[in-house]
């Protein structure tokens, strides 16, 4: 059944009402303030953002704002001791979807420069793919403070497609909490993905077992 004209106009005038008068309420409380509150202000806000760009300064000395390999274990625990967030590929240049996921992770590496992207051949990494169990490859590995919190195994959490979006992987690495996501983290975004696939947030996994599974059909 349509809504009445009359009815969405009503509504629209009401919510038009509401927003005038918050920007009202904003233009008093600017109004009443002397110089000197004006100046606090000011001070404040720059203070906030000299705090902001000290710190991605600090970020861009540590690797991050890029996505780069690292060539060995021990490099892997020297990344990872000194960053907050980091997000680690773990791949194999003869699977096909880790270059998927280069493409992708290139991208977010330069727009969440408070996380760290790196990536780690694993015919490079034994002893470190057996601690963390790493089986399927890719897998992304996705720390917190040193510790691993989540893993990303192959794209069934993308979609099972190869044509996932940027915004989808950015989606799932903001349910670990390894970025500063602004979308909705209950709904994933809208985009490319097979018919009937299931896309659901997952917890941290334990891949048992040894030496990789590919993820690629075609590996």
């Amino acid at each position: 059944m349509a809504i009445p004209v009359e009815i969405i106009s009503k509504v629209i005038e009401q919510t038009a009402k509401v927003v005038d008068e918050q920007v009202e309420a904003q233009l008093s409380k600017l109004n009443e303030m002397d110089d000197d509150d004006l100046e606090r202000l000011k001070e404040r806000r720059l203070e906030a953002l000299k705090k902001a760009q000290k710190q991605k300064q600090e970020w861009l000395s540590k690797g991050h704002g890029e996505y780069r390999e690292i060539s060995s274990e021990k490099d892997f625990f020297g990344e990872v001791k000194e960053s907050k967030n980091v997000v680690c590929h773990f791949y194999r240049n003869s699977t096909f979807r880790c270059k998927i996921l280069d493409k992708h992770l290139a991208l977010l590496a330069k727009k969440h420069v408070e996380t760290k992207f790196i990536k780690l051949n694993v015919e490079k990494a034994p002893f470190l793919t057996e601690r963390l169990r790493i089986k399927v490859i890719p897998t992304l590995a996705l720390l917190l403070d040193g510790k691993t919190k989540d893993y990303v195994v192959g794209f069934t959490d993308l979609g099972n497609t190869d044509e996932f979006s940027t915004e989808m992987l950015e989606w799932r690495l903001g349910c670990a909490d390894v970025i500063n996501y602004s979308g909705n983290l209950m709904e994933p975004p809208t985009g490319t993905q097979k018919s009937g696939s299931k896309i659901t947030k997952v917890e941290k996994k334990s891949i048992r077992g040894r030496g990789y599974d590919s993820d690629s059909d075609d590996d």
